[in-house]
């Protein structure tokens, strides 16, 4: 049986996926596309090998069976909410926006359907499900990024904070992961990942470092639980969206082949 996937916002991320769908994923066909300004894509999207439906946001759940959400954080709700209120699957990359629209969780459970969220940029996400699973004492992640990335989020804004011409490492926030979604909608999903996973977004504890030194997006995470101390770091390589780690559109690949694979590696 073959599966039914739309692609809901045709950035770096949503590109690559549609391409990775038309070279073919074992179960997978990509039946329909939607984005702001469909002609800024039309030359890659005519040379696709089967060309997918175009259409408005509101259509895409009933042209598919998974829709994955690779568009602004504003736009989650009305993509996700038709989609699971059908006994879908939506696949959500703007994680930071499940925190404003918590009920759709209750939807989906409603309804028979569900909201995956991929790792994306974080590794070790396995370990802290697992983890949650008992108890987790503390999850602190200290976020380094370059300065590029970070210029313009609605933090920095507020704040009055201007990082684009520092010469050293300046740590421009620290709070709940919460807090750090809010601030930082576009760079801190992973944080929101890491906290749905383990101890929740509150107690989830965030640093931001603008680092004029590096060049790739740098997070590392500390977790002390009953049932094992352990930390991680990871490295990503931004994409042509330098908010953007490129790990987190292989991210998306990788799960949608987990979803018909005859062997599933990870929890």
């Amino acid at each position: 049986m073959v599966s039914r996937v739309a692609i809901a916002g045709l950035g770096p991320i949503g590109s690559r996926l549609s391409k990775a769908l038309d070279q073919g994923i074992e179960g997978l066909e990509l039946a329909a596309v939607s984005a702001q300004n469909i002609d800024k894509h039309r030359a890659w999207l005519d040379k696709l090998n089967r060309k997918p439906a175009i259409l408005p946001i509101e259509a895409l759940a009933d042209a598919a069976d998974i829709v994955v959400e690779c568009a602004p954080s504003k736009l989650v709700r009305s993509i996700v909410a038709p989609v699971v209120s059908r006994g879908k699957t939506a696949v959500v990359l703007s994680v930071g926006a499940l925190l404003d629209n918590d009920d759709l969780i209750a939807l989906a459970k409603e309804n028979g359907g569900q909201i995956v969220v991929p790792t994306g940029a974080l590794i070790g996400l396995d370990a802290v499900t697992a983890a949650a699973v008992g108890t987790i004492h503390s999850v602190r992640m200290t976020t380094r990024k370059p300065v590029r990335g970070l210029l313009g989020a609605p933090y920095l804004v507020e704040h009055g904070i201007d990082i684009e011409g520092i010469k050293e490492p300046l740590k421009i926030f620290e709070g709940t992961a919460r807090e750090a979604a809010k601030g930082f909608p576009a760079n801190l999903n992973v944080a929101v990942a890491l906290s749905l996973a383990g101890i929740g977004p509150d107690r989830t504890m965030v640093e931001i470092w603008a680092d004029p030194t590096v060049t790739r997006n740098v997070h590392r995470i500390e977790v002390e639980s009953d049932s094992a101390r352990f930390s991680m770091a990871i490295e990503n390589v931004p994409s042509e969206n330098p908010k953007t780690g490129l790990i987190t559109a292989l991210s998306v690949i990788a799960c949608l082949r987990k979803l018909h694979a005859p062997l599933r590696i990870g929890t």
